[in-house]
């Protein structure tokens, strides 16, 4: 399978217009993830250096095919002093699949405060892989095969009364990546679509789901490294009428939260003969 350097490696056509490669993939449609990070690394192609990435709010439109190419088109909205703005179309066949909005900063002096991570165990304590993902889906765990991701057991994890759903993942890229800030955000937003959705059934194990994001939305907050691992805590606040709402927090090992994610995703009951994730027939 290809590498995150692979995915992220877009071909600059025309100003403000990118392509990104034919990545070789099992799914009948293209990974979310992939799409958003290929958009924002568009994005950041279009901004200066001095501005850096805090968010980022994308919708999955139509589902891409992952035997085809998709075309960026970059909209500079604004460039002000601290803040730049983009907005970006991911295109195949004319027809617009992804639609993102994204926020730059320059970065300046305030205040400065952060929630804590909570007591977990650390990585290297837990063996495995994502086993909360439905066996019909474990075909997309090759498409990670670069990622190391590991479930915190349920009964490792102290639950609150009040939430409806938690899960706790630890993730790390395998490979060594480039000492690249702007790398490791796009990176990051590749692997915030991981699992994410999957925290919505941890109360429902025995159901089967159809599922597929919907919209995405990103808090870049500090530094870090995704070939380090991350501790992404998930929740689902709510589920209803076909549709999950998730949110995820990322944190370094040092405890430092680095990055904050919202998905709305369909979770809805398999219609027989379907697949929870299509996968292709070829």
């Amino acid at each position: 399978m290809k590498t995150i350097e692979n995915i992220l490696s877009l071909e600059k056509i025309d100003r403000d217009i990118y392509r990104g490669p034919v990545i070789e993939s099992y799914l009948a449609r293209t990974f979310g993830g992939q799409v958003a990070a290929q958009a924002l690394v568009a994005a950041t192609r279009t901004v200066d250096d001095a501005y850096t990435v805090h968010s980022l709010h994308g919708y999955f439109i139509a589902p891409g095919d992952p035997t085809q190419p998709a075309i960026y088109l970059v909209d500079r909205v604004r460039d002000g002093r601290s803040y730049v703005t983009r907005s970006v179309r991911g295109v195949q066949d004319g027809e617009v699949i992804f639609s993102m909005q994204a926020s730059f900063h320059r970065g300046d002096e305030g205040i400065e405060h952060m929630d804590k991570m909570r007591k977990v165990p650390g990585p290297d304590e837990i063996t495995g892989v994502v086993e909360r993902m439905p066996v019909s889906s474990q075909s997309v765990l090759a498409e990670w095969a670069e990622w190391d991701i590991r479930v915190i057991p349920q009964s490792q994890l102290e639950l609150s009364d009040l939430t409806a759903t938690e899960q706790a993942v630890w993730i790390r890229c395998t490979s060594e990546l480039p000492d690249n800030p702007t790398f490791h955000q796009c990176s990051l937003t590749y692997l915030s679509d991981m699992t994410l959705l999957h925290s919505a059934l941890v109360p429902h194990p025995d159901e089967k789901m159809q599922m597929a994001s919907l919209d995405h939305a990103v808090w870049f907050l500090r530094p870090f490294r995704v070939d380090e691992w991350l501790l992404y805590d998930q929740r689902s606040p709510s589920a209803f009428g076909g549709r999950s709402l998730t949110h995820g927090r990322l944190f370094n090992q040092q405890g430092d939260l680095v990055a904050i994610v919202n998905q709305e995703g369909m979770t809805r009951t398999l219609r027989k003969g379907a697949q929870s994730i299509p996968l292709r027939q070829d």
